[in-house]
């Protein structure tokens, strides 16, 4: 049975009617939707250097895409993961994914990259050595959301309507947040854009590897590598972005994340 494409607003609709209408390759499809989820953190990072957005907006946002994502690894990706190969292969899988990301992460934090998704002036100055680890950091942080995507398309070569929807909720904030501390640490544009635009390709290369790569894997296989990547975007939300939700908005950061695991939630059971 195919999985809904999803349609929504803009850029969603035209992809969606797009990959409904056309003999397109599901290999180009999970490109597309990777670049399209991807694109969501260069919009994001171009507020946060335009735009004059409060901190306490900023982390309020980041609170909101933490519960977004929390929720869909919860019942999209853990469940599917399950679905696919069972209990081992999940457990392993998600425990994996935190201790890998866990690790590089610990490595690029002592290289300055440890707050590269605060919006305040936490973040290293731009004449510290700090610059590649915060790229390689914001790297580490999307590629594990991005495979995902295309894991989602081996069953009936459909994007996961929850997937898409709620990587994109979440990369608004996780680039507006990031390029706000950059610009106060004194990056420059060409910098911020370098990197969220490199994301933003390399995303769509990530959902191009999960698709291509992995259907060719078994099934417990697939679902480790889902279970995999859920553990690295719960360790990724825990160490990045629910510590800049919190610092600003402590009083209300619960609620406003709780409001977002109810959007996703809401989402998986009645969006497709």
């Amino acid at each position: 049975m195919r999985r809904p494409v999803l349609t929504g607003s803009g850029a969603l609709i035209a992809i969606g009617l797009l990959t409904e209408e056309t003999n397109m390759p599901v290999w180009l499809q999970a490109t597309l939707w990777g670049l399209l989820a991807g694109g969501a953190l260069l919009i994001g990072a171009a507020i946060g250097y335009f735009v004059n957005v409060p901190k306490r907006l900023i982390a309020g946002i980041m609170a909101f895409g933490s519960g977004v994502l929390i929720s869909a690894l919860s019942f999209e990706l853990m469940e599917d993961a399950y679905r696919r190969g069972g209990f081992d292969s999940t457990a392993i899988g998600f425990l994996s994914g935190a201790v890998v990301y866990s690790a590089i992460n610990a490595y690029l934090s002592r290289k300055g990259a440890k707050h590269r998704k605060r919006s305040g002036k936490q973040q290293p100055s731009a004449h510290s050595n700090s610059g590649i680890a915060i790229a390689v950091g914001a790297l580490l942080d999307g590629i594990p959301e991005s495979i995902v995507i295309g894991l989602s398309m081996l069953q009936g070569g459909a994007v996961s309507v929850v997937a898409v929807a709620a990587i994109f909720m979440s990369n608004i904030p996780e680039g507006l947040s990031s390029a706000a501390g950059m610009k106060q640490a004194g990056r420059s544009l060409a910098y911020i854009a370098g990197v969220w635009g490199g994301i933003t390709v390399i995303s769509g290369i990530a959902a191009l590897v999960g698709y291509s790569v992995f259907q060719h894997f078994s099934p417990e296989v697939v679902a480790a590598t889902t279970a995999t990547a859920a553990g690295a975007i719960l360790a990724m939300l825990a160490d990045t972005m629910i510590p800049e939700a919190f610092e600003e908005t402590h009083d209300l950061a619960g609620l406003v994340t709780v409001v977002g695991f109810l959007a996703a939630f809401v989402l998986s059971k009645f969006g497709g």
